[in-house]
């Protein structure tokens, strides 16, 4: 029996059953989405949008970032990454994976 791993799903094991992926079928936020997005907010007080998402299905390994900020004006988008990668180093040390999306406020 073949399994691929869809996007937003955790890898799973039972003792004694084969690996399988669980999708994450819920809308709240979870622990992980949350203090990530508690540090950016602290991080980034200038922020005007910010959206953590657990796409790992939950499991905290991966995350997609989408932040919105004044802090990023002027600045490449490297830089830009470079700041958020910084803000988050602790964090990044347990996670297999991050994509990072930044922008400046249009006004």
């Amino acid at each position: 029996m073949l399994i691929r791993r869809a996007e937003g799903s955790c890898l799973v094991r039972s003792p004694g059953l084969p690996f399988y992926y669980v999708h994450r079928m819920f809308a709240s936020q979870t622990e992980g989405e949350l203090k990530v997005t508690q540090i950016l907010k602290e991080k980034f007080p200038r922020a005007t949008a910010i959206k953590v998402t657990d796409i790992s299905g939950g499991c905290g390994a991966m995350y997609e970032i989408k932040i919105e900020s004044e802090e990023f004006k002027e600045k490449r988008t490297v830089q830009q990454h470079q700041m958020v990668n910084q803000a988050l180093k602790e964090e990044i040390k347990s996670m297999h994976g991050l994509r990072i999306f930044t922008s400046v406020p249009k006004h």
